[in-house]
């Protein structure tokens, strides 16, 4: 008779990672600017239009410094007593600048946002080599965040 046997190994065991940090961030001065652009419409039924010169037109109007200009438009209505309908609208467009803007100067658009910068004030964040983590709130603007992360890996 022929007797097997079989060794077991247990090779197993932990594996640990421990990281701490302190993330400290000021907020810069900004400011967050879109430029509008012109839009114009023009509808109606049973009318008549005319930029002035020539019936039946509608002017094509000018730009300048990129902002759109639809000249004049008048309306006669085609057969009088009769319904009709006339409706423009128009929207100026911001001026497109000349020069970029200097530093600290806000455009001129029509949609502009401006912030100004953080105060670090007495803003800090520590992290002891126990992984001990110590952040202190700063004034308007700032972020103060500690984070501290444990990974513990088994081993078979």
């Amino acid at each position: 008779m022929l007797l097997m046997t079989a060794s077991v190994a247990n090779a197993g065991g932990l594996v640990s990672k421990h990281a701490a940090s302190v993330q400290l961030t000021v907020d810069s001065a900004r400011t967050q600017a879109t430029r509008i652009g012109s839009s114009f419409s023009i509808s109606g039924s049973n009318i008549d239009t005319t930029d002035g010169t020539t019936a039946h037109t509608v002017s094509a109007g000018t730009i300048t410094s990129g902002v759109y200009s639809p000249g004049t438009i008048s309306a006669t209505q085609d057969t009088a007593g009769s319904a009709f309908s006339f409706s423009q609208s128009y929207t100026q467009a911001d001026a497109v600048p000349s020069a970029a803007p200097t530093v600290g100067d806000v455009p001129n658009f029509s949609n502009t946002t401006s912030y100004t910068a953080g105060t670090a004030g007495s803003l800090a964040g520590t992290v002891t080599s126990a992984g001990l983590i110590t952040v202190t709130a700063g004034g308007a603007g700032t972020t103060a965040t500690g984070q501290y992360v444990s990974e513990i890996t088994v081993i078979d």
